[in-house]
Parts: C-alpha cells; sequence; structure tokens
C-alpha cells in the first residue's frame, strides 16, 4: 500500500477527495438499500434481491443509489491508482474497482425485470426484457469484478507488513462475496420454480453486499487515516528541522 517512499508523501487534496469517494458511497449505498428495503411496501428484504427496488413507486432511490455509488467508486479507483505507485496489484486493482463502479452504473440505467412477485401484482417471473437481460449479465460483473479486485489486494496485502491482517480479512470477504452471490442465484432459481418458495434470496445477497462494499469502505477509511498520518509526520519534521538550525 503506502510504501516507505511514500509513507511520508503529503498528497494532494484531490487525492484525498477521491479516495474519500471510496468511504462515502458504498456505505451510502448499503444504508439505503437497508432502508428501503425495511420501509417499501410489498417488499421483502429476506426474499427480493435489492435491484429490484429499482421498480415500482420510489424506484428512482435504488436507481440513483446504483449510479452515486458507482460514480464515487470510480473516483476511488482513480484516487487508489495515483497511491498506488509500483508493487502488486498496483494497476489491477484500482482497474477491477473501475470495472465494479461502472457496473453499478449500468445496474442503475438498466434496471431489472419484475421478479419474485415484486412488485405486487406482478408474476413470479416474467417476460424477460432487454434491459433486465443486460441487468442480469452485468450482475455477474458487479460482483465478479469485486471479488477479483479484493482478491488482487489481499495478494498485495500479503506482501506488506503495514497491512498485516488485511490479506486474511480480504481473502475472507473476496470468498464471501462469491458464495453469496451463487448462493442467492441458486435459491432464487428454486423460488421462482417453486421448489424453495419464501427463499432467503435477499437476505443472502445483502451478506455479500455488506461485507464487499464495506471492505471497499474501510479500504478508503484506512487510507485516510494513513494519509493524515503522513502530513503530520511531514509537518512535525520540517517542525525539527526548523528548530534544529542556528
Amino acid at each position: 500500500m503506502l510504501t516507505e517512499h511514500n509513507q511520508t508523501q503529503d498528497y494532494p487534496l484531490a487525492t484525498r477527495l477521491l479516495i474519500a469517494g471510496g468511504a462515502i458511497g458504498p456505505l451510502l449505498f448499503i444504508i439505503v438499500l437497508l432502508i428501503e428495503g425495511a420501509t417499501r411496501p410489498g417488499y421483502s428484504a429476506w426474499d427480493h434481491y435489492g435491484s429490484i427496488l429499482s421498480l415500482g413507486p420510489g424506484g428512482w432511490v435504488q436507481i440513483t443509489n446504483f449510479i452515486v455509488c458507482g460514480l464515487l467508486t470510480l473516483c476511488f479507483a482513480i484516487g487508489l491508482w495515483q497511491v498506488f505507485r509500483t508493487g502488486k496489484g498496483a494497476a489491477w486493482g484500482p482497474i477491477l474497482l473501475g470495472v465494479f463502479g461502472a457496473a453499478l452504473i449500468v445496474a442503475g440505467v438498466f434496471v431489472t425485470d419484475p421478479n419474485l412477485g415484486y412488485p405486487p401484482g406482478t408474476h413470479g417471473s416474467g417476460p424477460q426484457t432487454l434491459h433486465g437481460t443486460i441487468h442480469g449479465v452485468n450482475a455477474i460483473i458487479t460482483f465478479g469484478s469485486l471479488a477479483a479486485a479484493i482478491f488482487v489486494m489481499a495478494r498485495r496485502f500479503a506482501g506488506d507488513p503495514n497491512w498485516k491482517g488485511w490479506a486474511l480479512y480480504s481473502l475472507v470477504t473476496g470468498i464471501l462475496v462469491v458464495v453469496s452471490f451463487i448462493a442467492a442465484t441458486a435459491v432464487s432459481a428454486l423460488d421462482e420454480s417453486g421448489v424453495f418458495p419464501g427463499s432467503p434470496t435477499g437476505l443472502l445477497q445483502r451478506i455479500g453486499i455488506i461485507v464487499g462494499w464495506g471492505w471497499i469502505a474501510l479500504l478508503a477509511i484506512r487510507l485516510l487515516s494513513q494519509m493524515r498520518s503522513s502530513v503530520s509526520r511531514a509537518r512535525d519534521a520540517v517542525g525539527a528541522d526548523v528548530k534544529a538550525q542556528p
């Protein structure tokens, strides 16, 4: 992450703001998703995908949530690229997070089709539209790029003693993102076919979202903390040099 060379580097305000996007966007996304899921009439956070909140009255809230989080994640990816100059994952980490951010924007633009009885009055699984198909394929890109980015960063963290513990944390997070996505997809299909009605599709997906999006936010917060510490050390060093002058 921040190497010995740049631990005392004073990053410009623009870079710090870009990194801050990684803390704000994912946390805001989680909060809005949970609130909307708990308060939307006819919606079940246990049974329904989060993206289904883009449908029906108030659907603009989740659409906006997708797009805003995507834009802020793209900003974070750019900031991460500015911080990562060399080393493992210096290129692929930011690139994959950029793909993830772009995929979130696509998810907001191309909304999903009615599914699992939501909005109320719709069938369990209606005809597939073009925008619904794009949304479904894009979900694989969204969760796949996030998991890949986390695994890439886990490899980087493993070789950096300053990030002790983050390699294991990232590895576990990446696995949970993949497993929750596969599990949610599987039980959703069983629910649609009538084999497993009332399946915990929404719960399983939310596990992946909370741990995955939360990983981005915690990474951004950690970087911002290191940046503040590096600024303080640099100022202390300058002050010491001034006092040492005759």
